[in-house]
């Protein structure tokens, strides 16, 4: 945990910004994989670690404005739970280096809310991510489950996000962690993946290299030669000397920070001549789309020429032709590339995302619906203390391809009939998480291979 001061900081001034009612957050609880005692590795909610730090499930968290009263509700571990688990700290003292005084049993929590709701005081909520959040708030509020959503509050959610946005120096620490456990990962996989062997053989490498550091994974990690499958989970391709691997993954620092690091590498460990020219795209793509990030810069117009920079080059070798930056607004290259340029990190790898993008990313800004566009998670304008991936890539998906030639659609700017060289390609995504600062930005953690040259030595390492 941080210190007891930066909890009681961040809850003080989340209290003046909202100023009167109660604020609720509730904790995550194990999840069962198939019966009670099997569960899923616990990962407790972020802005409930964010305020009060305790990581540890079946909690919840409340601030009192109106009675400045800071508690957790939570149960001691009985007799019968230490059989099992061996002796744990209480509740108390767990939540007392939060700067928590003020516990009480979790069953509490329900009268308690009650009471504010009789006396005509407010209680505010944020959205849930998890079903069983909207239930058990429905039983301590004693109102239908349907109602619950009448509690969700977006001054709260506008608060939490506007103070999670901006990353402290202790929390840059956690977040430089996170990436440099994620360089392990990377590397790992560069050196492993040869011809003939499995994607799930280096998946399982990507979790034992943190499970030795003591950590864990900040997101399933995405592995494979199908990499035109942007979120691809499957791990069953055997690989073989000629293809790209794509190697999506993060790791977790112990106060649950993430990294979020991708890398696309040949199987062989020497690019083909074809694969260097896409690489080398993506690659320029990137270093132009970091270098423009800054205090003030609207990362929506970031990834527009993000999106000009490989528009150009895929027309360089013949995939596309015509004015690039018309075909850029009227959205052709989303062939190539129909998701967005890089999305907020923090305690969530895509942060705050569960608060609802709309307040994270985009603020007054309104959202395209054109396809590719409308994938874009943020929009806004940069500030100090942003952390965010910058993740450019040139996908070739066969689907998707046949089904736009089908349409005759864009003929003007794509010339399908090179594109017949490619439909094996795979896809190219190269990533990095980057620090917006007051001189322009900085890319996090250790330097990871990225240019051709040191991705090729990686890969051939000993």
């Amino acid at each position: 945990m941080f210190s007891e001061e930066v909890y009681k900081s961040r809850r003080q001034k989340l209290a003046e910004q909202i100023g009167s009612g109660v604020l609720v957050f509730p904790g995550n609880g194990c999840s069962a994989i198939n019966y009670k005692g099997n569960c899923y590795r616990f990962r407790q909610d972020s802005t409930f670690l964010y305020y009060f730090g305790v990581d540890w499930p079946g909690l919840a968290g409340m601030i009192d404005i109106d009675n400045d009263s800071h508690m957790i509700f939570g149960d001691d571990p009985t007799v019968d739970d230490t059989v099992w688990t061996g002796p744990e700290p209480t509740i108390a003292e767990r939540s007392e280096h939060s700067g928590i005084s003020r516990t009480a049993p979790l069953y509490e929590l329900s009268s308690y809310s009650r009471q504010v709701l009789s006396s005509g005081r407010a209680i505010h909520l944020l959205p849930f991510y998890r079903d069983e959040h909207k239930v058990n708030a429905a039983q301590w509020l004693g109102v239908p489950t349907d109602a619950v959503a009448d509690f969700i509050s977006v001054d709260f959610i506008k608060a939490v996000a506007g103070q999670r946005n901006i990353k402290t120096e202790e929390e840059i620490e956690q977040i430089e962690l996170a990436v440099d456990l994620t360089g392990n990962m990377q590397l790992a996989a560069m050196e492993l993946t040869a011809n003939g062997i499995f994607e799930f053989e280096v998946a399982a490498e990507l979790e034992a290299v943190l499970t030795s550091y003591g950590s864990a994974i900040s997101f399933q990690p995405i592995f494979s030669v199908r990499g035109e499958i942007l979120h691809n989970p499957y791990y069953r391709n055997q690989m073989f000397d000629g293809q790209l691997a794509l190697c999506d993954c993060g790791a977790e620092s112990p106060l649950h920070y993430a990294g979020d690091i991708t890398r696309t590498f040949p199987v062989s460990g020497k690019f083909t001549e074809q694969q260097k020219e896409i690489y080398s795209i993506v690659l320029n793509s990137q270093l132009d789309a970091i270098e423009m990030v800054k205090p003030g810069a609207a990362f929506r117009e970031i990834h527009l020429l993000a999106c000009e920079r490989l528009a150009h080059g895929l027309k360089y070798l013949g995939l596309m032709k015509g004015d690039i930056v018309e075909a850029v607004a009227r959205g052709a290259h989303a062939l190539f590339f129909p998701c967005g340029l890089g999305h907020m990190m923090g305690l969530d790898v895509h942060d705050m995302e569960g608060l609802g993008e709309h307040y994270v990313g985009y603020g007054d800004i309104p959202r395209s619906t054109q396809f590719g566009l409308k994938s874009l998670r943020l929009a806004k304008e940069l500030e100090v203390g942003n952390v965010v991936t910058v993740e450019p890539g040139v996908y070739f998906m066969p689907h998707l391809i046949d089904k736009w030639k089908s349409e005759k659609k864009f003929e003007e700017y794509i010339c399908y009939e090179k594109l017949e060289d490619y439909y094996d390609f795979g896809g190219v995504r190269i990533e990095d998480d980057v620090l917006v600062t007051e001189g322009g930005n900085r890319i996090l953690g250790a330097s990871i291979p990225k240019t051709i040259k040191e991705v090729e030595e990686a890969c051939v390492a000993e």
